[in-house]
């Protein structure tokens, strides 16, 4: 019987060693033949060990040696050894010593893989990498930052135990309920014509965990969005969700803050400094042009207006004409900037419609532009103290639509900090945002929820909820960290007749109300607690703690921007049988006897 049971891991074993005879499992990563000797480098989850198989030493373990290939599992038994003369190897933890092989046993064998095991570094086409993720997950990053994943869940689990909470399993097949997003459903079997929908979030259950007294709740939720991805979304992701009765919001984010310190230091050892900043939703939108600032880098947006309607700058003076918004930022040293890059920035923010961008730069004999000639002496003083202008910048200015513009800024500012190099990747910087509006239009015009329907509304702005429900702000608070929304929370409605028209402003006729919350309406109204909560992201938290900037590199089996999976080709025809059995028809359902025939 073959004796595979390791007695150390591959990075291990060192000088102290020596002499000691140890039992090695792994994978093959290189082999390299020097005539009379074989090394070979042993691979696990932990580290490389070189192995020698010697002919003078085992005849029989060097001539079996003489097969081995990449990504072989093989387990050997033999002596550690220190390395010849000259032959360290700095960059391991092992490279003082090797085993001297006295046997080996072949575990299993492998095809040549269809791309590099051993040099993780060499890229790889990302549909290659999808479609045999369990090698990708050999070449070490993926399991080194699905590890550090398992930490920050474990430290969370140990977190919120400490500080009280209890965790609660909610269900996975639910009701569907408007949030947002797509649902996923699912067909009953039993129940003709009815579906469960997958949980876009524990929203509903976590408020009524409140109701039932539970006080605190978390889950690691798994939760489902059928929406267009993108590099930091997956339909299926991962949330730290939160809930508590009795608590203001402050509560939240002197708690977040803690258990983001804690997160940091147990896992990437930083310490971070509390408490983090707040801006409000408006502050953001003036500043920065959206509701999650990567505030690591300056470039901050001011209305200039009023300036610009002293000027005689006829294309923007028409632009205020139309009820557009002017807007500027400055670029640090942003004078050296080529006039052809920044003719590039005015094609680029076209993608974003906004028409194109001015510019102006400041020199040692003052500002350069061809708008220059039409601002006098005194603007474009004006123009320097309220941008805070220094020789060597860069001013642009752009005008559009508020939202136009916003949008385009803010990626153009993003874009330049990119290009100029001024993020550091080892720099954590946060932010809470606060106020948000209750409501947004969409694309038809009409209002939405700008959170979910169960956000509440500030007392404050009460006054506006059937007049002008725009102008009502919502106790909804986001964590942002670096440029991302990292966790998202709010005060909620504990009133059943606010509830009720809060949906009733959503356009949800009495009917809807009761078809999809009717169980939620009657739970409110059996004393609730005041009661507020917050989710934070796991998958992008675990993204920015391993620095990477696609959502995938932390999840194990992800799916692709199309949203399938390519090792397993999900989703998939099902059999024909299936679908009858739930009373499904579609176009080409498979027939199981026909697949049969053909394989």
């Amino acid at each position: 019987m073959i004796n595979f049971k390791r007695t150390h891991h591959c990075n291990i074993l060192n000088k102290s060693h020596i002499g000691t005879t140890v039992t090695l499992s792994g994978w093959i990563h290189r082999r390299r033949d020097h005539g009379g000797l074989i090394f070979v480098d042993l691979r696990d989850k932990w580290g490389i060990t070189q192995l020698v198989f010697d002919p003078k030493n085992s005849l029989k373990a060097h001539e079996e040696a003489g097969v081995l290939r990449q990504e072989w599992v093989i387990s050997i038994q033999g002596v550690v050894i220190s390395r010849s003369e000259g032959m360290a190897n700095p960059k391991l933890t092992t490279g003082e010593i090797e085993v001297q092989v006295d046997t080996l046993s072949i575990l299993s064998r492998s095809k040549t893989p269809p791309f590099s095991i051993c040099d993780e570094f060499i890229d790889v086409n990302e549909e290659l990498r999808f479609t045999y993720r369990y090698l990708d997950m050999r070449r070490g990053t993926l399991i080194s930052n699905l590890s550090l994943r398992h930490r920050v869940l474990l430290s969370t689990r140990n977190f919120l135990d400490q500080k009280g909470f209890t965790e609660i399993a909610t269900p996975i097949l639910s009701k569907s309920t408007p949030e947002g997003a797509r649902d996923y459903l699912v067909p009953s079997r039993l129940h003709t014509g009815c579906f469960y929908a997958l949980p876009q979030s524990p929203q509903i259950f976590k408020q009524i965990l409140m109701i039932a007294g539970v006080d605190k709740y978390f889950q690691i939720a798994q939760c489902f969005r059928d929406e267009d991805l993108r590099a930091e979304r997956q339909p299926e992701f991962t949330q730290i969700d939160m809930e508590m009765s009795f608590e203001k919001s402050e509560t939240v984010f002197s708690l977040v803050e803690e258990l983001i310190a804690t997160i940091f230091k147990q896992t990437v050892d930083l310490d971070i400094l509390t408490p983090f900043p707040k801006m409000t939703h408006k502050q953001c939108m003036d500043l920065y042009g959206c509701d999650k600032p990567d505030i690591r880098y300056e470039m901050t947006f001011h209305r200039i207006d009023e300036i610009i309607q002293q000027s005689h700058f006829s294309v923007l003076l028409d632009e205020i004409q139309r009820g557009s918004m002017i807007k500027a930022f400055v670029v640090k040293d942003g004078a050296k900037i080529s006039r052809r890059t920044i003719d590039d920035f005015s094609s680029f923010v076209q993608k974003f419609k906004l028409a194109g961008i001015a510019w102006m730069k400041k020199t040692e004999e003052g500002f350069s532009s061809s708008i220059v000639k039409f601002f006098s002496s005194a603007l474009l003083e004006q123009l320097e103290q309220k941008l805070h202008v220094q020789v060597g910048d860069l001013i642009i200015i752009g005008a559009g639509p508020e939202n136009i513009l916003n949008q385009s800024f803010d990626h153009l500012r993003r874009h330049i900090a990119s290009l100029l190099h001024l993020i550091d990747p080892s720099q954590y910087r946060f932010l809470w945002v606060t106020d948000f509006p209750l409501f947004s239009l969409d694309d038809q015009g009409q209002i939405q929820s700008e959170h979910h329907p169960f956000t509440a509304p500030n007392e404050e702005d009460l006054a506006f909820l059937h007049k002008d429900p725009l102008k009502v702000r919502a106790k909804a608070y986001d964590l942002v960290i670096n440029g991302h929304e990292v966790a998202s929370g709010s005060e909620r409605i504990y009133d059943s007749d606010l509830q009720s028209q809060i949906f009733t402003l959503l356009r949800l006729t009495p009917s809807d109300i009761e078809t999809k919350f009717g169980y939620f309406i009657e739970a409110l109204k059996y004393g609730t607690p005041p009661h507020l909560g917050i989710a934070l992201g796991a998958d992008r938290l675990c993204m920015l703690l391993c620095q990477t900037e696609n959502i995938r590199d932390v999840i194990a089996f992800p799916k692709t921007q199309k949203a399938t999976d390519l090792m397993t080709q999900a989703p998939s025809e099902v059999w024909v049988q299936q679908l009858q059995e739930l009373h499904i028809q579609v176009d080409k359902p498979i027939d199981i006897d026909t697949l049969k025939e053909s394989s």
